[in-house]
């Protein structure tokens, strides 16, 4: 038997790498200082350049180490070259937070082929890809890692405001992640998701901005700040989940219903 601490309990990253997508705005900055506060060397990728190297020089400041990486999500050769450059620069990817994701905000038979592929290329090939690729690297290092997929509610209750492919592909990213866990618990690659709710960002600016404030019509009456979801988060990337593989939880703030 193993002998653990009581409790056995612990959200050390010390000596671990991030990869997080998204990071220049919204949840994915969050989650990028939330890592780095932790003691995780974190790689921080999206297409706004000019934010990412905003957030490094901040993380940097605050004692931490963070690199930039300038990366199109429907970029295949992009998001494998982010692994590469994040590798380089920080040594193996450990921990991967596929945070990166865009709404549809159109009624399904409006929709354009071109807007379709957008939102299926970010959302769920994107995650994919880069999942496959992080643990083909540590497969061939025969290193232990964390994948952190980011869902939503919307994967499970559709609200009927426009967003039927993006429930669809969120709904992929919870599939995604029992599928890949199963593939790779022997290699001790957990793969779990955060299927948050209505939580403050960039892209729930624009959905406030097209429909109006709606968090009277929620249980509690508000919306989300993304600081709730750091226990989530951490939990998921650190040691304290290390039997927990497959599984999405719900941050939701009993929006969804059930």
């Amino acid at each position: 038997m193993t002998d653990y601490p009581l409790p056995n309990f612990s959200v050390d990253l010390s000596g671990q790498t991030a990869l997080v997508t998204g990071a220049s705005s919204g949840l994915g900055l969050r989650f990028a200082k939330v890592l780095a506060a932790s003691g995780a060397k974190v790689a921080l990728a999206a297409r706004r350049l000019d934010r990412l190297e905003a957030l490094a020089a901040e993380i940097k400041a605050a004692g931490g180490q963070a690199v930039a990486i300038e990366m199109d999500a429907t970029d295949a050769d992009q998001l494998i070259g982010a692994v590469e450059k994040a590798e380089k620069a920080l040594g193996l990817v450990t921990i991967l937070v596929n945070n990166a994701g865009i709404p549809d905000a159109q009624r399904a038979h409006k929709m354009s082929i071109e807007l379709i592929d957008r939102v299926l290329d970010i959302n769920v090939r994107a995650p994919w890809i880069l999942s496959c690729e992080v643990a083909r690297r540590l497969l061939a290092a025969d290193k232990p890692g964390r994948i952190v997929n980011i869902a939503s509610s919307a994967a499970y209750s559709y609200g009927g405001n426009g967003a039927a492919l993006y429930s669809v592909s969120k709904s992929a990213v919870v599939r995604m992640t029992e599928t890949l866990a199963v593939e790779w618990a022997r290699n001790h690659i957990n793969v779990n998701a955060i299927a948050p709710g209505a939580f403050a960002s960039e892209m729930m600016d624009g959905m406030l901005a097209r429909i109006g404030d709606f968090s009277a019509t929620t249980p509690r009456k508000r919306i989300g700040d993304p600081a709730q979801l750091d226990s989530t988060l951490l939990y998921l990337c650190s040691p304290a989940s290390d039997a927990v593989t497959g599984t999405s939880i719900r941050v939701d703030d009993g929006q969804g219903g059930r």
